[in-house]
């Protein structure tokens, strides 16, 4: 291997294109592949995972990084080397062997998640997911870990985070946000009947890619289409897709997880693309990733203000479902406060209790507190505990999520993060923009994405996120300014 930064930057490019290729079997595989062929897809993406992983810890490769450390002197560059080494540093605590098995895994995961999720049947599952959490104590350990081996998961999605941090960070939580959401739930209800009208498939997806337009969205370098689960994937700055689930009987299936998922695909497609394959290419984490799906979906796609613009063409468009609905019956509909089993349907404040359940489960397969085997009776009692909900089905518990099909042990608290992170950046937006609120008023998003673009795309891994939301705030994350975003909220909807 040769001793420049362009030899560097093109060898971290070519490993990036077979994860890239990887990717886009996964991609099909949850949107077009017939069910047999899921054996053989599983074999294909371990092959490219496997050389990946295998080009990517090249010793000399590692050789190369070390030497340019020292060398290079340009700002960015030397960047992306110390992120390429602390990642190299991680990846060669596990061989290719490790990563194929892995891959392989998770790949039939999946398809016993679909096959459990078809029969209701959590059994179905059951023996694929004890593999799962085996192998993730296993990745735990081989990664290394001082104090909980959880820490070593959640690294791998919001980088130097602790559980210590989480625990904190969810106790707050316990005590702030659920004493506010009990006071909403003793006010009169609000009236959300309107969303269960009969709303078509062809008119919901039509004006979901309205919707993503006006985001700015590009399609030219992405699109949309259908999944068992709403994802986001991007395989450059110029080709971001998204899925998104329809519901005919509940308008707001369809909408806000297409908001959501646009919200991460603006990210990706925003990123740098000179630094395509490098750390300044990628995402700072899943937290500022979950930042901006939940800024798009809550902060503008419940607001007031961008109602005012969209609402007159959703009337137009479901004449019938909406002819009683003035807008601000909608708004306040659409914000309604109400415990709900389902996570992604769940209204944005209980929605974090959500997110601390999986947490707290998580964190006890992990540490072996909680066998796979009493998952479903895990899960159903936290949910009478935390939200009073009695779980009736498999599906409507513990198999509503993709995630630990996927293997992704970890990722449950950057939702949490992602809200906390998103009232952050848009009280700072507010003070940048004067004219923000104006805009939204008449559906234009443009001055906020072009914000967004600049203060947060544009530095890709440059900072760890705390560092970028300081950067961009003028501190750390810090809890109050959603607490704040909720409190004025809520005022309006529950007056």
């Amino acid at each position: 291997m040769r001793k420049s930064y362009a030899d560097y930057k093109k060898h971290l490019q070519q490993v990036h294109d077979l994860s890239v290729a990887a990717a886009i079997l996964s991609w099909d595989k949850e949107v077009n592949m017939p069910i047999n062929g899921a054996g053989f897809r599983a074999q294909q993406v371990a092959t490219l995972n496997g050389l990946a992983h295998e080009q990517f810890t090249d010793p000399d490769f590692g050789t190369l990084i070390n030497h340019l450390l020292m060398v290079e002197s340009d700002p960015q560059d030397k960047r992306n080397l110390e992120r390429s080494k602390s990642d190299f540093q991680k990846a060669t605590c596990l061989d290719r062997a490790f990563v194929e098995r892995k891959s392989k895994i998770v790949s039939i995961g999946y398809h016993k998640w679909l096959a459990a999720r078809k029969e209701n049947d959590f059994s179905i599952f059951q023996p694929a997911l004890a593999q799962l959490i085996t192998l993730k104590r296993e990745e735990a350990d081989k990664l290394g870990y001082a104090d909980h081996p959880y820490d070593a998961l959640i690294d791998q999605f919001e980088p130097g985070y602790k559980s210590a941090q989480l625990d904190a960070l969810f106790e707050q939580v316990k005590t702030e946000l659920v004493a506010f959401v009990r006071d909403l739930r003793a006010k009169p209800t609000v009236d959300d009947s309107f969303l269960y009208h009969f709303y078509p498939k062809d008119k919901q997806w039509s004006f979901s890619l309205d919707i993503l337009k006006n985001m700015g969205y590009d399609f030219n370098s992405g699109r949309q289409d259908i999944s068992p689960h709403p994802f986001t994937i991007s395989f450059s700055p110029n080709d971001v897709r998204v899925t998104t689930q329809v519901n005919e009987q509940n308008f707001a299936t369809t909408c806000w997880s297409s908001i959501h998922e646009g919200g991460h695909a603006l990210y990706e497609q925003g990123l740098p693309a000179k630094q395509y394959g490098l750390p300044l290419g990628q995402a700072c984490s899943l937290g500022i990733h979950e930042s901006q799906s939940r800024l798009w979906e809550n902060q503008i796609g419940r607001s007031y203000l961008y109602w005012q613009a969209m609402y007159p063409n959703l009337k137009k468009l479901f004449p019938e479902q909406l002819r009683q609905t003035d807008l601000d019956a909608f708004f306040k509909g659409i914000n309604k406060i109400e415990p709900h089993p389902i996570r992604i349907e769940s209204d944005e404040l209980h929605y974090h209790f959500h997110i601390l359940i999986r947490y707290e489960l998580e964190k006890g397969l992990i540490e072996g507190s909680l066998e796979v085997a009493d998952l479903p009776q895990a899960w159903n009692s936290k949910y009478k505990d935390y939200l009073d909900v009695d779980i009736k089905s498999d599906n409507e518990g513990c198999l509503q999520d993709i995630h630990w099909a996927h293997g992704s042990i970890g990722y449950f608290p950057t939702y949490s993060l992602g809200s906390f992170y998103a009232a952050q950046f848009f009280a700072q937006a507010k003070k940048d923009i004067p004219n923000l609120e104006d805009t939204l008023r008449q559906g234009d998003c443009k001055p906020l994405l072009d914000w967004l673009r600049i203060n947060i795309f544009a530095h890709g891994r440059y900072y760890l996120a705390d560092e970028l939301c300081e950067k961009v705030t003028g501190e750390r994350l810090n809890f109050r300014y959603f607490m704040d975003y909720a409190k004025a909220k809520y005022v309006q909807v529950y007056l």
